[in-house]
C-alpha cells in the first residue's frame, strides 16, 4: 500500500506542476479571468492533495494494513479526481453544470482528511 500510494502521489504531484505550468504559459492569452481562477483553484487544490496522498503513502510503511489510512488514500485520489478534474474541465469547457459535480470531490477530500485524522488519533 505504501509503495502505490508514493508512486501515486509523485505522479499527481508531477501532474499537478505540468498543468499549473501550462495554464500559467500556454491558457494565460485564451483565458479570461474568471477561467483562469478556476484553473488556478484546481491545480491548487491538486498539489496540496497530492502531498496529503504522499503524507497516506508515508504513514503506510508503518501502518501498512490500517483500513482508515488506506480510505484516506483513495479519498485524496477520488477527490482530486473528481474536485480539480471537474474544474479543469469547466475553465476549457464553460459548461456550468461541471461546478454542481465540484462539490462531490470536495466532500471526499473532506473525507480522506477526517480518516487521516482518525488514524494519527491511533499513532504511538
Amino acid at each position: 500500500m505504501a509503495k502505490l500510494f508514493i508512486t501515486l502521489a509523485s505522479l499527481s504531484g508531477m501532474t499537478a506542476v505540468i498543468l499549473g505550468a501550462f495554464g500559467a504559459h500556454a491558457l494565460k492569452a485564451r483565458f479570461d479571468d474568471y477561467a483562469m481562477g478556476i484553473w488556478e483553484t484546481a491545480v491548487q487544490y491538486h498539489f496540496y492533495h497530492a502531498l496529503a496522498l504522499l503524507a497516506v503513502g508515508i504513514l503506510a510503511l508503518s501502518q501498512p494494513h490500517t483500513a482508515l489510512l488506506k480510505s484516506s488514500g483513495w479519498l485524496f485520489l477520488l477527490g482530486t479526481l473528481i474536485f480539480s478534474g471537474s474544474l479543469y474541465m469547466l475553465a476549457f469547457t464553460g459548461v456550468k453544470w461541471l461546478g454542481a459535480v465540484t462539490p462531490l470531490g470536495g466532500l471526499a477530500l473532506v473525507g480522506g482528511w477526517a480518516c487521516l485524522a482518525a488514524v494519527s488519533w491511533k499513532l504511538v
